[in-house]
């Protein structure tokens, strides 16, 4: 087939990479603007730009996909299908009905749980056992089209949503040659979404990352595992911003201050509303992350609040 790919993030590239190492052909690459980044500020291309100018394929990156002429570039392709893995537009219905088979989308959730923009996030911090990618039939209404294919995996115990990104991600491209493969031989089965089971993710903001010790342990290790690898969940040691990477809830349920660090030479273990939390990976204002352990070596904590 004739395909169009639009992504942008590192979520997106194993997809690409599996289209271009197949038999079908990448007519062009749609991904967003180039962002500034680092110190410097400077213009960058994205991770699915950087394959696709690797490989020599065609790159657009129109700002909003509603102006004439990026809607005639798209049809003057000609295309069968254009792949959507975490593109960042909304596209219109005049975008979605150019290809002839339409578009489809590679979704980080097992939908109708999580349609939005932080599936993966919002598993991982409702506590959800497992997980999965969903490859879908796209429609105007956001990630409500009908299910063409489902991969499910378990969340690990103590998977941040990062490590939890990488593993959909690869997921996610396998699924789009199953998917390719089953619409080549005419077998693919469509599934509609039930409406009542539906949860949404709504994006992630940076006021998220406050902890708020009154809460039980294991609500704060959900969302420092759901918040890695940004915003990063975060507290306050002495005035100074800590930021928490890795954290376990422990078995102690101590009667005390929420917010208080125990006295335990070798752990950080703070008492929240509910159990106690123990951190296992911390940044401190200037500084690289490191485990608790290498912290403690050159800092002595118990007793302090954190806030």
């Amino acid at each position: 087939m004739k395909i169009i790919f639009a992504g942008t993030p590192h979520f997106a590239v194993p997809a690409l990479q599996m289209l271009l190492n197949s038999e079908h052909e990448v007519m062009a690459v749609y991904t967003q603007p180039d962002r500034p980044a680092g110190r410097g500020r400077k213009l960058l291309p994205g991770p699915v730009k950087a394959l696709a100018l690797s490989a020599g394929i065609p790159v657009f990156q129109p700002l909003n996909f509603k102006q004439e002429t990026d809607i005639a570039q798209l049809k003057a392709l000609d295309v069968d299908l254009m792949v959507v893995v975490a593109y960042g537009l909304i596209l219109s219905q005049t975008v979605l009905d150019i290809p002839r088979l339409g578009c489809i989308n590679i979704h980080g959730s097992l939908l109708p749980r999580w349609r939005g923009a932080a599936p993966i996030n919002r598993a991982i911090m409702a506590g959800d056992k497992e997980s999965g990618v969903t490859i879908m039939h796209m429609v105007k209404q956001l990630d409500a089209g009908d299910m063409l294919y489902k991969t499910n995996c378990e969340i690990g115990e103590h998977e941040t949503a990062s490590e939890l990104h990488d593993r959909l991600k690869v997921l996610g491209a396998e699924g789009l040659r199953e998917t390719l493969l089953l619409m080549q031989t005419n077998q693919l089965r469509s599934e509609k979404q039930d409406e009542a089971l539906v949860t949404y993710a709504h994006k992630l903001e940076k006021s998220e990352s406050e902890i708020d010790w009154t809460h039980p342990a294991v609500h704060l290790a959900r969302q420092v595992r759901g918040l890695n690898a940004w915003p990063v969940a975060q507290t306050k040691l002495q005035d100074k911003v800590m930021r928490i990477w890795q954290a376990e809830v422990v078995d102690d349920n101590v009667n005390s201050t929420p917010g208080l660090i125990l006295d335990d030479d070798k752990h950080i273990d703070v008492v929240t509303g509910e159990g106690v939390l123990r951190l296992l990976e911390i940044q401190m204002p200037g500084k690289k992350r490191i485990q608790v352990a290498d912290f403690l070596n050159a800092h002595h904590v118990a007793g302090l609040r954190l806030s």
